[in-house]
């Protein structure tokens, strides 16, 4: 056999098991109408730039569920994909050509969509490979791109469709405008920031000359476009104006003062401003008291022609040009500081405009009915459970949703308006001719459609819908939707509207929710903090499954995780440690030339109870079956960090730390029967539980053992079509667990003695053991106690044959055993006194004058805050230490 390498080298093995599972064609499904599939659409990251480190743990968390799944014997399907980002695209494609001294009006729309296209497509190629870096079994045969020509007939149905049903309408309303991207945005677009603003009290001159009427407000440059001043009608204070009216200052144009309920009496001086078109309360309050709209700015967010004498000016320039004029008219009363909320661009964070515009919007409600039954009902399934109830509350609450957008990447709106009748034509395939005069003169609207949109459709548009494909009918539903829960309402949410609108099935059973990627103290990364991880450098340095381990090994659904060079590092060590355990089984098959001996049927060894098994072979199958069951268990409930920490723990310390090591004493000893059997079986059960979260150690590992079996029966090509372990509950032993239970806590109880008396390792101690039931299972584990507890002579006796002791001894009292470790033998009794008497003597007069300082008042009163607690805390550290000292002390008595 060829030999094994010393260290795991991730780099020389990754891409030949990848390239390996491609060429076999496995994650490649057939369709089986006899069996349920397993489907997972993978959240298509934008189109860019490269993935970061919570699109790595979307990747994981996915492969984790697929490979377990197609180890199952389930037919699997994973469709990658990438999303085509409206904005987001259009924003760095133009930040391209600015570099370049260009804007998109430079090259014209047709150059810039080829531009757009070649960025790209560039960019999708790397993220696919990234996605194939981090493991991703997914089914490439079946990428999509949600501008591909099959997600965009998808588009195009679902709109004609809902725009028939009268579920999109056009009409003008109240959106968010970001100036620079020069689109509305959906209130989802919009990120809401604490600002430090000011707010501005105006006075509105009453229109029979009779004083003012006070207006609190923080955008002073709107009010040219107020239509009214409204009042709470409860508000006593203004009863008597309400009907009448005020002049509008430096426009001197008359407008009424009105009583509506949607007025806070506590705000300001109770009487608000209204700005229909640019102010969504002030919009529904315009509608019920049939207000005009009058849009005071520009698309750039400068004031048009309707702010009179300011027309032209940028926004926040004709604020300080406004206020300085209402001080110079008296009409200023006073200003005061005011903090507030301003919605900003969640793409470029320019500050957004609410402004009243003419969009095509969808009325979401009739779509969340449906959608809050499925979910409501139990038809899905939401983890963690805590996310339905916020689901419910948006969903109960939701707004009508703006579709267009001003852009020029992305769907176009499948509406064309006929030059010669003026009417609309809404269609799937471009008209050649008006469907209502049947003129040939028909132009296409100039918007595209929210990227959110062509998102909603994904799970099934990327199935072949809205066609009867093969796909579709066996493949949808889908079954798990994975995905971080900030995007619970941008994009879940309206995919199970548009799931069960566009084909009366709910998209997928169950909603997993992950949490955001965090640096290792709580943080959120960022490029400015410096404590952005690159997954690709880290794979470079730790390995594939290094980053992967580190991503998710105990972390829970809808938590966040706190990742830095620590988890890293464990995820490294943990591979490392799998590696030298395996290469000590491979090595051992070789010496004893096991793969004459080692078949398919001895890997799990039937139970003979004639035969009797060694207590740690029974031990290490029973903890082995326990472990199969759990993980079960725990990835059928999702609980997917849980399931890998349970394995974690399990090849790290019962398998490596002590069967391991206790198989190593019995080889050097020569002794029957061979662990060999025991060794390989459980070596190969783990690896196959191990691999959904490991793929790439694990399979080089099993192949490297595959080499070695006999090849009678028929042993699986790859790791990953091998079938996932199933519990035996024949194996479960309670009697062999408790007997090496005890084991280990004798052989722990001495090391830990060792360790706090600071006995050198290679010393030897004598060391006596007490026990009664297990007293036999004990005394057959004598040479691996006394191996790694590093104890000789030992004594192993029943507690009728323990006698006072002649000489001081150290008594460990445990859980099934006593351990009496004699003085003499492990320390310098007196000389150990003697320093920690003058230890103690010393830590005693620190605590003294520390104890004194801090009961001084000058020092509590004069001393910083900050010094003050240094020392309580430094006092608190050496009384507990003092504590520490007389244990060990009173030890020595």
């Amino acid at each position: 056999m060829p030999e094994i390498p010393k260290a795991y080298e991730p780099g020389k093995i990754e891409k030949k098991w990848y390239d390996f599972w491609l060429e076999q064609g496995y994650f490649t499904p057939r369709i089986d109408h006899e069996r349920k599939p397993f489907v997972l659409i993978m959240p298509p990251p934008n189109v860019t730039g490269e993935l970061h480190l919570g699109h790595a743990l979307t990747t994981t968390l996915e492969d984790v569920m697929v490979r377990w799944h197609r180890m199952k014997g389930e037919p699997t399907l994973w469709v990658p994909g990438t999303d085509h980002a409206g904005i987001a695209t259009q924003v760095v494609v133009e930040q391209q050509l600015a570099r370049q001294g260009l804007t998109k009006e430079d090259i014209g729309k047709e150059e810039f969509l080829k531009v757009a296209w070649e960025w790209v497509n560039e960019s999708r190629k790397a993220i696919n490979y990234q996605h194939q870096m981090l493991g991703a079994s997914c089914d490439w045969t079946r990428e999509r791109f949600t501008l591909d020509e099959g997600p965009s007939r998808a588009v195009r149905t679902a709109f004609v469709r809902l725009y028939n049903k009268g579920l999109i309408y056009q009409g003008e309303r109240i959106i968010n405008w970001c100036p620079r991207c020069q689109t509305a945005l959906s209130d989802l677009e919009v990120e809401h920031k604490d600002i430090s603003g000011q707010l501005y009290y105006i006075r509105y001159p009453l229109a029979d000359g009779d004083g003012f009427l006070t207006v609190a407000t923080t955008r002073p440059e709107t009010f040219f476009g107020d239509t009214a001043v409204a009042v709470n009608p409860e508000d006593e204070r203004y009863a008597k104006l309400v009907g009448t009216d005020v002049i509008l200052p430096i426009v001197n144009r008359k407008i009424p003062i009105i009583a509506d309920d949607a007025v806070d009496p506590s705000f300001g001086t109770g009487a608000l401003k209204i700005t229909p078109a640019h102010d969504p309360v002030d919009f529904e309050v315009a509608q019920r008291h049939n207000l005009p709209l009058l849009n005071v700015m520009n698309h750039d967010a400068t004031m048009n022609e309707n702010a009179g004498p300011y027309s032209g000016s940028e926004r926040f320039t004709c604020r300080d040009k406004v206020v300085a004029e209402l001080e110079g008219k008296h009409l200023l009363e006073r200003i005061e500081p005011y903090f507030y909320k301003v919605g900003h661009c969640n793409r470029c964070q320019t500050m957004v405009e609410p402004m009243a515009s003419l969009q095509w919007f969808i009325r979401t409600k009739p779509l969340a009915e449906a959608a809050i039954k499925a979910v409501r009902e139990g038809s899905i399934i939401i983890i963690p459970e805590r996310f339905t109830k916020v689901y419910f509350d948006w969903m109960e609450n939701i707004r009508d949703w703006c579709l267009s957008r001003q852009l020029w990447w992305g769907h176009r709106v499948p509406v064309w308006y006929c030059q010669e009748c003026g009417n609309l034509t809404v269609s799937v395939n471009e008209p050649l001719i008006c469907s209502h005069c049947r003129s040939s003169q028909t132009i296409q609207d100039p918007d595209v459609l929210d990227t959110w949109f062509s998102s909603a459709l994904w799970t099934h548009s990327t199935l072949g819908w809205p066609e009867d494909t093969e796909d579709f009918g066996y493949f949808y539903p889908t079954s798990v939707m994975e995905t971080g829960y900030d995007i619970l309402f941008f994009w879940v949410a309206r995919m199970i509207m548009m799931g069960l609108e566009d084909t009366g099935k709910i998209p997928f059973h169950t909603v997993y929710l992950h949490g955001l990627i965090r640096d290792e103290n709580g943080e959120k990364m960022s490029k400015l903090k410096g404590n952005v991880i690159n997954p690709m450098e880290a794979v470079d340095k730790y390995g594939i499954d290094a980053l992967r381990f580190a991503l998710t090994a105990g972390t829970s659904a809808g938590n966040d995780t706190n990742v830095g060079k620590a988890r890293l590092e464990g995820g490294r060590n943990f591979v490392n440690k799998l590696w030298n355990a395996a290469r000590f089984i491979l090595q051992s098959m070789d010496a004893e030339n096991a793969g004459s001996s080692v078949t398919l049927a001895t890997l799990i060894p039937e139970r003979d109870f004639d035969k009797p098994w060694r207590i740690e072979d029974r031990w290490i199958e029973s903890k082995l079956s326990r472990l199969i069951h759990n993980v079960t268990r725990l990835m059928e409930d999702f609980q997917f960090g849980e399931a890998e920490q349970q394995i974690y723990e399990f090849i790290w310390s019962q398998f490596c730390d002590w069967y391991i090591e206790m198989a190593k004493i019995r080889f050097h000893d020569q002794s029957a029967p061979s662990p060999l059997p025991f060794l390989v079986s459980t070596l190969e059960i783990s690896l196959r539980l191990l691999h959904p979260f490991m793929p790439f150690a694990t399979e080089e590992l099993w192949q490297k053992l595959r080499q070695r079996l006999c090849r009678e029966g028929q042993i699986p090509t790859s790791i990953m079509i091998a079938q996932y372990p199933i519990a035996d509950d024949k194996l479960t032993d309670p009697e062999a667990e408790r007997a090496m239970d005890s084991i280990i806590e004798i052989i722990h109880s001495i090391r830990n003695a060792r360790a706090q008396h600071k006995v050198k390792a290679d010393k030897w101690i004598d060391a006596r053991v007490y026990a009664d039931d297990l007293l036999a299972h004990i005394t057959a584990q004598t040479k691996a106690i006394e191996t790694l507890a590093r104890v000789r002579p030992l004594a192993i006796l029943s507690r009728q044959e323990r006698k006072p002791d002649k000489t001081e001894a150290l008594a460990l009292v445990l859980q099934e055993a006593e351990v009496v470790l004699p003085w003499a033998g492990m320390v310098d009794r007196f000389g150990e006194k003697q320093r920690l008497t003058k230890e103690n003597e010393a830590t005693k007069a620190i605590v003294a004058q520390l104890d004194q300082r801090l009961s001084d008042t000058d020092f509590l009163t004069k001393a910083p805050p900050q010094i003050v607690e240094k020392e309580k805390q430094k006092l608190r550290l050496l009384k507990d230490k003092l504590e520490r000292l007389e244990l060990e002390l009173s030890q020595l008595q």
